[in-house]
C-alpha cells in the first residue's frame, strides 16, 4: 500500500476516534440540558429554592436560580451546536477518505 493510503487511514482512523469523543460530548451536554429543563420545571412548582453549594443547600431568591439555569441552558445549547457542527465536519471527511480509499482498493 503506498504511504498516501496509509495516511489517509491512519487518518480515518483518528477521525473515528474524535467522533466517538464527539458522541461522548454530545451526550454528557444532552444529559446537562434534561438536567437543566427538569430544575427549572421544579422551580415552578414551589415558592422556596434552595442552590446547592459544596455541601450544604441555601435559601436562593427563586429568580436568581432560574436565571442562572436559563443562562446555563444557553450556554449549553451553544456547546451542543459546536460539538454538532465539528461532529458533522468530521463524518463528511470521514465520507470523502472513505470514498478515496475505496477506489484505490478497487
Amino acid at each position: 500500500m503506498s504511504d498516501d493510503i496509509q495516511e489517509k487511514i491512519q487518518r480515518l482512523q483518528s477521525i473515528e476516534q474524535s467522533l466517538q469523543s464527539f458522541a461522548t460530548q454530545h451526550q454528557s451536554i444532552r444529559s446537562q440540558l434534561l438536567e437543566s429543563e427538569s430544575a427549572l420545571r421544579e422551580l415552578e412548582k414551589g415558592d422556596d429554592a434552595y442552590k446547592i453549594i459544596g455541601s450544604i443547600m441555601v435559601l436562593q431568591p427563586k429568580e436568581k436560580l432560574v436565571s442562572d439555569l436559563k443562562e446555563k441552558e444557553t450556554s449549553l445549547r451553544a456547546r451542543l451546536t459546536k460539538v454538532q457542527n465539528q461532529e458533522n465536519g468530521l463524518r463528511k471527511e470521514a465520507e470523502s477518505l472513505q470514498k478515496e480509499i475505496m477506489k484505490v482498493k478497487e
